[in-house]
């Protein structure tokens, strides 16, 4: 299955953007999992899926990490998260979300969980 759909230019410029404009926190996570330094997975960052982009992917665990900040503790981000992890998940994904915070405080607990998940 091509889990890769269709992507136009628009949707790879953000990509990239996004990329270029890492938040801290995604500095920090993508430092520990690129050039497969964790568990020798390969992990993609910013990475379009469908009309998504997924923060942070590995494709043969079907595995999305996703870091949240406040702003998804809004209820029409919610809404938005839902309906996007439903479509993921009907994509045959896992989906595991940490906080900011989670990754600031606690980075150890997070890889745990997610090898917990693996």
């Amino acid at each position: 299955m091509n889990t890769k759909l269709a992507t136009n230019k628009e949707t790879l410029k953000k990509c990239k953007e996004l990329r270029k404009n890492s938040t801290p926190q995604e500095i920090i996570f993508w430092s520990r999992v690129r050039a497969r330094r964790f568990r020798g997975l390969k992990f993609k960052r910013q990475y379009p899926l469908g009309k998504y982009i997924i923060d942070f992917i590995n494709l043969d665990e079907k595995l999305i990490i996703e870091l949240d900040g406040f702003q998804h503790k809004e209820e029409n981000q919610q809404r938005y998260d839902q309906k996007r992890t439903e479509f993921l998940e009907n994509k045959g994904f896992r989906i595991i979300r940490f906080w900011n915070n989670e990754i600031n405080d606690n980075l150890a607990g997070v890889f745990l969980k997610i090898e917990e998940l693996l």
